[in-house]
Order: structure tokens, then sequence, then C-alpha cells
């Protein structure tokens, strides 16, 4: 079959699946017309009732005086606010209601690539390794998300960890049964291990202790039984365990970190790495940053060209320290990417870059900056709404946008960080991730290996500035 025929298929395959949809949401559909139309009818009878009102207040005051007057003219007060009350109930029931409807319609008009998660949806499924001993909670919550994301995803995992704390885990939080039934459909596999590195030990652990966890997911990797491997834990061991047990990419002096910023475009975050894997850096380790994130934008993020910015206090190339200023001549003379030129901090978020470089340090601290705006930005929100029955209305009529906004802002939401530069696709979860961030990071690992970041990362070998 060519390869016109099969986009020809998938695209039959898509339409499809879209009027089939519709079909099926056509009472949703129904609701939407019968709402607006309703709260538009509602409000022209409203307004009529202002306008007789107004006649009211004009005869009364004629026949009564000044007191019936100021009486009746009260009377019109409540019915304006009852006429914009019911106009914005129209308002809110149109936007409340019809994104149910048409947003998959406008998700298909502005992207281009529906037949590429088509193809995703039938993908085989992919056997992804998970250091189920990492993180601060693990491993209960790290089982859930494992379990939750192999019912969404053509995923299967490999649960690497002390088994019998698993088991007791599972049937604590009530997923024993679930978990002997992924088992059984050979969907799920319980590896033994040792114990996990602490989040406190340092990197060089192990080097010694062979057996922890990490290392035997890593393992897993490099014996190809895993296409990827996930870990909450200590992010230092992982960096080593990977670079020990399956290498560096030939070329690549320091593997970074590679995280997703949300931007005002929520269809396009921004890559920002290094973000905690290097502290210290020279100008030769941004450059390859900027090459690893070039090829992920690309393959992960389907930009067909990426446009590279390098975090500094200011526009203007001769701005910055030494490190900033030897970085920005050898991103500027790169012609394998678009090279866009300095990045504000303030530029970080908006949406004019794809890809952020920076060292290690500072790259750490905008991450866990932004980690806590989520938060206080909506403290910020709820203590500014007023008081008493009001705000309880207020507050009822915003909460969907709340939580649309945290969930923009919930580093949960964006799963774990790539480490890129190392032979092997490596997901680095946050320590205190639960269900959600685990399955949002397979999702990020799935992707990954779906659309062949490695076979791109490899060519980076035949570039001279990686030779020389």
């Amino acid at each position: 079959m060519g390869k016109e025929t099969s986009q020809k298929i998938n695209k039959a395959r898509a339409i499809r699946r879209l009027v089939i949809w519709y079909k099926r949401n056509s009472a949703v559909t129904s609701i939407v017309d019968t709402a607006t139309s309703s709260a538009a009818t509602a409000s022209n009878v409203a307004g009529n009732v202002v306008s007789s009102a107004g006649s009211v207040v004009t005869t009364a005051t004629n026949v009564a005086g000044n007191v019936a007057g100021n009486v009746v003219s009260s009377a019109e007060s409540v019915v304006n606010t009852a006429s914009s009350v019911v106009s914005n109930a129209s308002s809110i029931a149109k936007n409340t209601l019809q994104p149910l409807v048409f947003d998959p319609l406008k998700r298909l008009q502005n992207n281009d690539n529906i037949l590429d998660r088509v193809e995703e949806s039938q993908s085989k499924r992919i056997w992804i390794a998970v250091d189920g001993m990492g993180g601060d909670y693990a491993p209960g919550p790290i089982l859930e998300g494992c379990l939750e994301a192999i019912s969404r995803f053509p995923i299967n995992i490999k649960f690497v960890g002390k088994i019998e704390k698993v088991k007791d885990a599972a049937e604590k939080t009530g997923l024993a049964e679930l978990l002997e039934n992924e088992i059984d459909n050979n969907r799920l596999e319980l590896i033994d291990s040792g114990e996990p590195i602490g989040m406190n030990e340092e990197a060089t652990a192990v080097r010694k202790r062979k057996n922890a966890s990490i290392n035997v997911a890593m393992d897993l990797v490099r014996n190809n039984k895993a296409e990827a491997v996930y870990s909450a834990g200590n992010s230092g061991a992982m960096m080593a365990s990977a670079i020990f047990r399956i290498g560096r990419l030939k070329g690549i002096d320091r593997p970074a970190i590679g995280a997703l910023f949300p931007t005002r475009d929520q269809t396009r975050p921004v890559l920002v790495l290094d973000v905690g894997a290097n502290t210290d850096c020279k100008p030769s380790y941004l450059h390859q940053f900027a090459l690893l994130g070039n090829i992920y934008a690309k393959d992960v993020l389907q930009v067909k060209k990426p446009r590279i910015g390098l975090l500094n206090i200011g526009e203007e190339e001769c701005k910055g320290n030494d490190l900033s200023l030897k970085t920005f001549e050898l991103l500027s003379s790169e012609k394998s990417f678009d090279f866009g030129g300095n990045c504000e901090g303030r530029d970080v978020l908006s949406g004019s870059f794809d890809v952020v470089v920076c060292d290690g340090f500072t790259g750490n601290i905008l991450l866990k900056f932004l980690e806590s705006v989520g938060g206080v930005l909506l403290d910020i929100l709820r203590s500014e709404l007023p008081r008493g029955r009001r705000g309880k209305v207020g507050s009822a009529f915003l909460k969907s946008n709340l939580l649309r906004i945290k969930k923009r802002l919930d580093h949960a939401e964006h799963g774990g960080a790539l480490l890129l530069g190392v032979n092997g696709i490596c997901v680095i979860g946050h320590g205190s991730s639960k269900s959600l961030s685990v399955v949002s990071a397979l999702r990020l690992a799935h992707s990954a290996v779906n659309h062949g970041v490695m076979d791109n990362l490899n060519q980076l070998q035949k570039l001279q500035v990686l030779n020389s």
C-alpha cells in the first residue's frame, strides 16, 4: 500500500470518527441551541419588561408625584438588574455548553497533525520500564498511575521494585485485583529489585548498589526489554545510572533535562533545558542543549521550524555574563536550527520561542518558581472574590475557569522531563509525583518512542560541531 493511499485511508477514518462523535453528541448540540435560544428570548422579555416599567414610571410620576416616581424608579432599577443577569446567563450558557460540541471541530481545523494522532492510537503497545520505588510517595501512587496509563495509552509496564512492598501498597489502595488482572493480561510485569536510591543520597551510589530499582529499570532498556524508562526518584541518580548503564550519545558531553512549560498558546508549550542536570556549564554544553532541544521540538512537539532562544537578562547580544556572551556567538553561527536570539525571563512563557536553553542552575530555579505560580495565582483570585451570597454566586460561575487555569499551570499536567543526550528514552518525574503526574509522564515517554526521537538524536553525531 502506497504512502498516499495510506494517508487517504487515515483521513477518511478521521472524518468518519468525527461524524460519529457528532451523532452521539447530538443531544448536547440540541441543549446548546435550546439554552442559547431560551436565554436570548428571556433577555428580550426582560427588555420589554424594562421598557414597560419605564412607561409606568413616567405615568406614575405625573400622577402621584415625586414619591411614587422614586418608588417605581427603584423598581425599574431592579428590572434592569434582572435584564443584565438574564443577558449574562445567555452568554454563560453559550460559552459553557458550546465548547462541549464545537471544540473538537476547532481542534481539527487548527491542528494539522490529527492523522498522526490517529496513527498513534493504532500503534502497537510498547514496553516502558518504571522505577516503582522512586519518589516521595512510592510505590502506591506510582502503581496507580501506571495502571491508569495502561488503560489509556498503548503501553505495557515493567514495574520495578520490591514485590512484597508493591503488593502491600496495592492491597492498601484497593488496586490488588486490577493489578492481578493486568498481570494476567500480560500488560504489566513485576520485576524484583533492591531498595531505591534515596533522595538525599549521592548520585554515585548507583555504582555501588547494582540492584537498586533505577539500575534494574535502566538495564531493561539497555537489554532491549523496554523502550523507555521512567522514575520519580533521585534525578541525579537517574542521570548517573543512564550514563553508566546505557551511555551518552556520541558527541554529547553532558545530557540535559528538558521540561515543558505552558505558554499563552495552550497547544504550544516551550521546552526549557537544562533544568537541573548541570549546574556549571560551558558554552559548548549550551550549544549541544540547543541541538538536542531542536530535535525534540520537531519530533515530539511537531514544530516544523523550532525557534531557539538563549535565556539572558536582555535581548541585546552584548548583554549577560561571560557564559551568555560566548554561547550567543556559538548559537548565532549554527546553521542547523533557527536561533532567535536572547530570551528574557518575561519571554519564556510568551510563546515567542519553542526551545529556551540555559544552565541547569538557572533552569532549576525557573522550574521551581513556575511550579508555585499556579497555586499562588488561585489563592489570590479566591481572596479577591467578594464574600457573602454574591461571592458564592460569582465563585460558582468562575469555578470551571479557575480549574482550567490551574490545569494549565499545574506541573503534574505536563508530566515529567526528558533526559536528553543519553542513548535511550528516559523520563524524570517530580519527586512528589502522584498518579496524575505518572500518567502524564508515561504519555510523554510513549510519544517520544512513537515519534522516533532516538533515531534523529543519533543523527547528531554526523554534525561537524560534535566531531570537532
